[in-house]
């Protein structure tokens, strides 16, 4: 990424993405192209060797015994969901401040989610409202790793052991992330990813996977993403058409051996922020991103939060020519669709507010620290003026 000076606004002196995706691909581009060319001359588009492959190289990411590619991070959910007999009746806990596939499965399979307000501080579910969400229509606990950092997952097992609920994580910001050595998609039954191309791992396209440590959970899966055929033209259950693509496959094979660097490249640019933010004494006003001890985080987004100002905060950095994004502007217990649960604003509050004060700055790999410093000192001017 070059710095771009825009001659007609003379107050944009450069140009940060929230996320440049050319910079990442053209350290890559021949291994790219020659992993495409592969799959081409095979000519065996769907699951087979490639899929299979890569299957075996993230379950050893993940310190999984299994991996299920299927078409998406959506899909993974819903999949999860259908292998644990999530349906009518059933209830499922998990946040109202996520991205809308984490409730949406839910609802798609007849069940209700159910929300647990969040730790203002890692955006994570409070385990503190978990106990007290449970009841016997209780069908599993679908906790998030939101923007790469692990919840709380040593709590919320123990609360679900106790209960006998099966944990489901939705790690679709998280693969890479740690909480005290272990690997996220390694710690409940089922962990689900999605390789979407703004993810620390992402593809040319749609792709999700399954992490599992159980063996008939891993079947199950298997068969659930190929319509619930167990042998040709025989099916024992009604599942889906959620194969992943050999070409995305490839693609994140080339990719996997680079995103611990990668990962680690963001977590010292979110260091570098930090420092820069303090040191400019906007850490109170900005509330810097909190991380827990004994994690990974893998800062798939860097995310502040600017108070009553968030919006005026978006619109000046990006007139001078800053990328930002509000991750998520509306908490999913307001989104129109989910009306039918009978909630009303004030019901979970500390989401509520997230969803009014935050928003994510760029944070990619290939970011540079004179870019860092222009977002630091574009966001000095806001609070401190010239």
């Amino acid at each position: 990424m070059t710095i771009a000076t825009v001659p007609t606004s003379p107050q944009v002196e450069m140009k940060v993405p929230l996320l440049d995706l050319q910079a990442q691909y053209a350290t890559l581009r021949d291994e790219l192209r020659a992993a495409v060319d592969r799959v081409l001359e095979s000519q065996h588009f769907i699951l087979g060797a490639e899929v299979e492959a890569l299957e075996t190289e993230v379950a050893r990411y993940s310190q999984a015994k299994y991996a299920i590619g299927c078409a998406s991070g959506s899909d993974a959910l819903l999949l999860a969901l259908m292998a644990l007999d999530v349906g009518a009746g059933g209830e499922v806990i998990t946040t109202p401040y996520s991205f809308f596939a984490t409730a949406s499965s839910i609802t798609r399979l007849g069940a209700r989610p159910v929300f647990v307000d969040i730790d203002p501080r890692t955006y994570n579910t409070d385990v503190s409202h978990l106990e007290a969400a449970i009841t016997e229509r209780k069908r599993a606990v679908l906790p998030v790793h939101l923007y790469g950092q692990c919840a709380d997952m040593d709590a919320i097992i123990s609360i679900c052991e106790r209960y006998n609920i099966p944990v489901v994580e939705d790690a679709a910001q998280a693969i890479g992330a740690e909480d005290r050595g272990r690997r996220a998609g390694s710690l409940g039954v089922i962990g689900c990813f999605s390789f979407y191309p703004t993810k620390n791992l992402g593809g040319a396209g749609d792709g999700g996977m399954m992490t599992t440590n159980d063996d008939q959970l891993a079947e199950r899966l298997r068969a659930l993403r190929v319509h619930g055929e167990t042998s040709k033209y025989h099916h024992a259950r009604v599942g889906l058409n959620s194969r992943l693509d050999a070409l995305q496959a490839a693609v994140l094979r080339v990719k996997l051996p680079h995103l611990d660097a990668w990962s680690d490249a963001r977590r010292k640019n979110a260091e570098r922020y930090t420092r820069a933010f303090t040191d400019a004494g906007l850490a109170e006003e900005l509330g810097l991103p909190f991380v827990r001890s004994r994690v990974r985080h893998i800062f798939n987004q860097y995310v502040v939060r600017a108070g009553q100002r968030r919006d005026d905060l978006i619109k000046h950095l990006k007139e001078n020519g800053v990328g930002a994004e509000i991750y998520y502007p509306l908490p999913l217990h307001l989104q129109e669709c989910f009306s039918f649960l009978g909630h009303t604003e004030g019901d979970f509050p500390i989401a509520e507010q997230a969803a009014r004060e935050t928003l994510a700055l760029p944070i990619y790999t290939e970011l540079r620290p004179e870019q860092q410093h222009y977002v630091v000192e574009t966001i000095r001017r806001f609070y401190r003026g010239k």
